[in-house]
């Protein structure tokens, strides 16, 4: 009589974990819409961010190449001036 209960116990424990298997991998399309356009906008903007910080990264080398030049410039003059560095 023992096995029988163990044997119904598990066919219950097995309808059970199958009923929320299957009721867990039913979603809603309207959900998978949603989370898929999230993700979208999310890539967007990773994108957008990622182009602000190259134009960033781009004004940054132009400035740091104007101030050589400057520096260069202001060193010829200070030398020309006799102005010791």
């Amino acid at each position: 009589m023992a096995t029988r209960s163990h044997r119904i116990r598990g066919t219950c424990r097995f309808v059970i974990a199958a009923a929320l298997a299957s009721v867990a991998a039913c979603r809603s399309p309207q959900s998978d819409a949603y989370l898929l356009e999230q993700l979208k906008q999310m890539g967007d903007e990773l994108n957008v961010s990622r182009q602000q910080a190259a134009d960033l990264q781009a004004q940054l080398d132009s400035l740091r190449t104007v101030v050589a030049r400057q520096d260069t410039l202001l060193t010829r003059l200070a030398e020309m001036a006799g102005v010791p560095r």
